[in-house]
């Protein structure tokens, strides 16, 4: 199971290296070439959540006395990623001053302050953004967990039925033994009491014989 985990760590580390180059070539680009890369980086950090996930399930699946250890490590890289998707959003707002002069022209200086405010509301729209696709991924992984409960608890049903099934059969088993109990218990007292009064009809002809013996003489 480790050598799984150690496996999404080596993923991890080659995803994130490629972002952070990816990263810092952004604000040096413009027009089509930098949404393109845009994009494409927006699918690798994609690409890195689900191996996160992935390194979670794992962790989840180890022996206690070992978890703690990995735990610590998928911290680690929870804020390694966090810190690439600021950089990220730094980024796609972010120029290079040889592309803000070319964007700008000779208004440069004095278009600044529309560059300051445009920046600021595309950072704006990018956070709520990046907040509406949380909340997705949270509620796919609700529904996701809500299904397996579902699956869980039909599971349980389906057991307690076939348990419920067992103690049925295994109370009509024992009303058979009592049953079979009763009748060769009668049979057994029928028995000795037919035995008792044989004895006794022997002891009384025995009597009988002894006190006839007895008057003869």
């Amino acid at each position: 199971m480790s050598s799984d985990f150690e496996a999404y760590e080596q993923d991890f580390g080659t995803l994130t290296a490629e972002i952070t180059n990816k990263i810092g070539r952004i604000p040096k680009l413009g027009g089509e070439e930098k949404t393109q890369l845009v994009l494409n980086v927006d699918k690798q950090l994609e690409e890195v959540r689900e191996l996160m996930e992935q390194m979670d399930l794992e962790v989840r699946e180890l022996p206690i006395q070992s978890r703690a250890m990995y735990q610590s490590r998928l911290k680690s890289y929870k804020g390694e990623m966090d810190k690439l998707e600021k950089d990220f959003k730094r980024s796609r707002i972010a120029y290079s001053d040889e592309v803000r002069n070319e964007l700008l022209g000779e208004d440069a200086g004095s278009s600044e302050s529309q560059l300051i405010k445009l920046r600021e509301e595309r950072a704006h729209l990018l956070d709520n953004t990046e907040k509406l696709e949380r909340s997705s991924r949270r509620l796919d992984a609700g529904y996701q967990i809500a299904v397996e409960t579902e699956q869980v608890g039909q599971e349980i049903l389906a057991n307690l039925h076939t348990d419920r099934e067992k103690i049925q059969r295994s109370r009509d088993r024992l009303r058979e033994t009592d049953a079979n109990l009763g009748k060769s218990s009668r049979i057994l007292t029928g028995m000795l009491r037919s035995y008792l009064m044989q004895l006794a009809n022997l002891a009384y002809k025995k009597i009988c014989s002894n006190m006839e013996e007895c008057y003869l003489c």
